[in-house]
């Protein structure tokens, strides 16, 4: 493509970007008011899980279909979807309908993201895109400021149907720039491979059953978990035998593919469950307002890109699987501290511990990325690529549903033993005026213990991650996912 080309999708990149960190941030940020206001709060893990269970079941068939049909259509379909999504988010009256809209609105999510970086893997080489990764990095950086901020004025000063409504018009500007400017660079002719509808049908299945399972009880949940088992052991025979596989198992032979891909599992795990509830432990146990408690994912996303930024200049040097090492580390002790967080903690060390998360994942998530799409075949980039996001999205999609299936049990457990209402559980996320302080702080209490327990597990998840950097191989990585050339990178 010619240059002019290249800028004008990088800048449909770096709004699609800016898109996915603002989602992250303002629903977060607006949860616990919306709660307070439709109820609910049994439900909470699901307006987060519905999104995440979409979009991660969608990312391997959108990478797959990419490879075979082109990356422009599937990009413009992905938009529409998540852009129509979000308009049903804005116009939702109650928890039921909000939690379908969200399934929507992942379902278009699951491509943009992959898509996303895809293009990036196609136009840059090795050391450009580790170049460019600050660019991109700097959007996060902006989003990261803006949306808390955004959020939190639009739920405090209006209403929290706006949070939905801000994706309209950069999604379509995003959506116009990439369908005007990108050219696939290779047409597909008769020989197209069939799609692997029948795997794609038994994950999505096995997932959502799994998920069923993990936030249920009793022995529905058990019969949802072991049908969830036996659907993927089907699924791994379906995809050795698949044309088009949409999970590509030849390349989980590959010890880099493989603990990247654990390691996306786990630290998404952990991130995705400690960043939705983060903000709730602001509101409902330290009294924050929603913009004070969205202000406290601040330091995460600025972490994460300043991290990035520089993470990936020095990869070039040091090699991904030390940077990987330093990452996870940071993560890690990030996620042990904020598992001891409590009533008593303040919100600037709250901070602190985001801001060590991210930074671990800054450094951690890019260099497995570029490693992994520097060390495969352009025809498998796109699946590839995708696969590595469905990891980070399958885990935290995990990871929500069990941790919000742990608060809810522990939270119901904590106000039957003191004998309290649950409804005052809903008064601390909508406050009104008069209620008995000694009441709040006894709900508080009992929100803080659960959430405590939520922490803990994402500090679990994120020391199993510890754990599978030291699986990463040493290599020496040689670009085959760009067109214009070879070139190496040391990988330690």
């Amino acid at each position: 493509m010619s240059r002019n080309r290249i800028i004008l999708v990088t800048a449909g990149i770096m709004l699609s970007l800016f898109l996915a960190s603002m989602e992250s941030t303002v629903v977060a940020t607006a949860m616990p008011t919306i709660v307070g206001q439709l109820g609910g709060l049994e439900h909470y893990s699901w307006v987060f899980s519905a999104f995440m269970l979409a979009s991660t079941t969608a990312v391997p068939l959108y990478g797959k279909l990419s490879d075979i049909y082109g990356r422009r259509k599937l990009y413009a379909s992905a938009m529409a979807l998540f852009l129509v999504g979000s308009v049903w988010c804005g116009a939702a009256t109650s928890m039921t309908s909000l939690i379908f809209a969200r399934a929507l609105q992942g379902i278009g999510a699951g491509g943009i993201m992959p898509l996303a970086f895809i293009l990036i893997g196609e136009m840059f080489t090795l050391e450009q895109r580790a170049k460019m990764q600050g660019l991109f990095s700097g959007v996060w950086g902006v989003s990261s400021i803006v949306g808390p901020l955004l959020g939190g004025f639009l739920v405090d000063q209006l209403s929290w149907h706006w949070i939905f409504y801000i994706n309209i018009l950069p999604g379509l500007l995003a959506a116009g720039l990439v369908v005007f400017a990108w050219r696939d660079h290779h047409a597909h002719g008769q020989d197209r491979p069939a799609i692997d509808y029948a795997g794609a049908a038994l994950l999505t299945i096995s997932v959502v059953m799994l998920l069923l399972g993990l936030m249920g009880s009793g022995t529905s949940s058990w019969i949802l978990i072991s049908g969830a088992v036996v659907l993927f052991i089907v699924l791994l025979w379906v995809e050795r035998r698949a044309a088009g596989p949409v999970l590509p198992l030849p390349l989980f032979r590959g010890r880099l593919f493989s603990s990247a891909t654990a390691h996306g599992i786990l630290t998404g795990w952990a991130l995705f469950g400690s960043v939705s509830f983060i903000p709730l432990f602001g509101q409902a146990v330290l009294g924050t307002t929603a913009t004070q408690a969205g202000i406290t994912l601040t330091p995460l996303l600025l972490g994460w890109v300043t991290a990035s930024i520089i993470g990936t200049r020095l990869m070039l040097n040091i090699g991904y699987r030390r940077l990987g090492l330093i990452g996870t580390a940071s993560f890690t002790i990030g996620a042990f501290l904020m598992s001891q967080a409590g009533m008593s903690t303040s919100q600037v060390s709250l901070m602190a511990f985001c801001t060590l998360m991210g930074i671990g994942m800054g450094l951690s998530v890019p260099s497995y990325l570029i490693a992994v799409q520097t060390s495969v075949n352009r025809r498998q980039l796109g699946t590839a690529t995708s696969t590595l996001q469905f990891s980070r999205s399958i885990g935290g999609t995990l990871g929500v549903s069990v941790m919000g299936a742990a608060l809810s049990t522990r939270l119901a457990s904590n106000l039957a033993e003191a004998s309290l209402d649950p409804e005052l559980v809903q008064q601390l996320l909508n406050p009104l005026p008069g209620s008995e302080v000694v009441i709040a702080e006894g709900a508080r209490a009992a929100m803080a213990d659960g959430i405590h327990l939520v922490f803990v597990i994402a500090f679990a998840a994120a020391a199993l991650a510890m754990v599978t950097v030291f699986f990463t191989p040493r290599k020496e990585l040689t670009d085959r996912g760009a067109e214009p050339g070879p070139s190496a990178v040391s990988a330690d």
